[in-house]
C-alpha cells in the first residue's frame, strides 16, 4: 500500500487503502468511508437507546477497538447503510468470517443484543468458518 500525504489542517491526499468489504484497493481518500461496523441505528435498536448521550458518543467514536470503525470503499458502505447481517453481508465472501466475528465482538463489547435473525445468519456464516477465538474488552 502507498501511504497518503498529509497536508494543511491534516487533509490527506493520495495514498492507497484496502477495503475488505469488497476486496479492492482504493486510491485516494475520496473513495473511502469510515464505517461503524455495527451501524448507529442498529446499535440504537439493540440497546443503545437506553444509554446516556455520553455513552452513545463514546460508541460512535470508539477508537478503543480496531474492529469498531473500519475504512471501506464508499460504495460498499453505502450499500450496507444501517443493515445488519440478516440483510447485508460483505460482497467479498472471503471476509465474511471476519465480519461475523467482528460483529459479535463489537456487540459484546458494548453489551448490545443480537436478535434471532442476526443469530441465525451469524451462526450460518460461522458454520463455514474455522474455529477462531474472539477476544473482547468490554467498553462499558
Amino acid at each position: 500500500m502507498i501511504a497518503p500525504e498529509q497536508g494543511a489542517r491534516c487533509k490527506l491526499s493520495g495514498g492507497e487503502w484496502y477495503s475488505p468489504y469488497d476486496d479492492r484497493y482504493i486510491t485516494g481518500p475520496s473513495g473511502l468511508d469510515i464505517d461503524h461496523l455495527v451501524p448507529l441505528a442498529e446499535a440504537w435498536d439493540s440497546g443503545a437507546s437506553t444509554w446516556t448521550a455520553k455513552e452513545r458518543e463514546a460508541y460512535a467514536n470508539d477508537l478503543g477497538d480496531d474492529r469498531a470503525l473500519i475504512a471501506v470503499s464508499a460504495a460498499s458502505n453505502r450499500s450496507k447503510a444501517d443493515q445488519d447481517p440478516t440483510t447485508w453481508l460483505p460482497p467479498a465472501v472471503g471476509y465474511r468470517c471476519q465480519y461475523a466475528t467482528d460483529w459479535i465482538a463489537d456487540k459484546t463489547r458494548w453489551g448490545l443484543s443480537i436478535d434471532s435473525g442476526e443469530h441465525h445468519t451469524l451462526a450460518d456464516v460461522l458454520g463455514r468458518c474455522p474455529n477462531t477465538p474472539v477476544t473482547v474488552t468490554r467498553a462499558r
